[in-house]
């Protein structure tokens, strides 16, 4: 039952644009599924996805891998950059950015999914990413890669 349910989110995630938890709710509640908010929410933790904006400008949910190529490409973080991030600032070896709302953990995984030297890591949460800079990387050089990223189509 899980399985199906949960494939079912993805086929729908990938047709058409899921803008919250409970348009969620109500599709499987169409397909026949008694599912509660709560049991969204751990299925989407549990597949993974994140909610980026789409060419069409809607914020809704999406695979990662959707966004951009495989681990190591860089063209999902020059799509997002552009149209999320606001801020980056520096503390000794953690770059703090802020995106707009609901968008930072899709920029985060651009990030981690870009590969660029320099970070060990990224934590988000709704509108803030927390870079972890490796030990021996300067950090004010790497908030100017990812903003070089933000100025491509600015």
């Amino acid at each position: 039952m899980k399985k199906r349910r949960q494939a079912l989110i993805i086929k729908k995630v990938g047709d058409s644009d899921i803008k919250s938890q409970r348009e969620l709710v109500d599709i499987l509640s169409s397909e026949g599924f008694k599912v509660s908010q709560t049991t969204v929410s751990r299925d989407i933790k549990e597949l993974g996805l994140i909610k980026v904006r789409k060419l069409n400008g809607v914020i809704a949910y999406a695979e990662p891998n959707s966004v951009g190529d495989r681990a190591g490409s860089d063209r999902a973080l020059a799509s997002l950059a552009p149209q999320v991030l606001i801020s980056a600032e520096t503390a000794y070896n953690l770059l703090v950015l802020k995106t707009s709302p609901g968008n930072a953990q899709g920029l985060a995984w651009a990030i981690d999914s870009a590969q660029i030297g320099g970070i060990a890591g990224t934590v988000a949460g709704d509108d803030t990413i927390i870079v972890v800079c490796s030990e021996g990387a300067n950090s004010r050089e790497i908030r100017d890669i990812i903003f070089g990223y933000a100025e491509l189509k600015r």
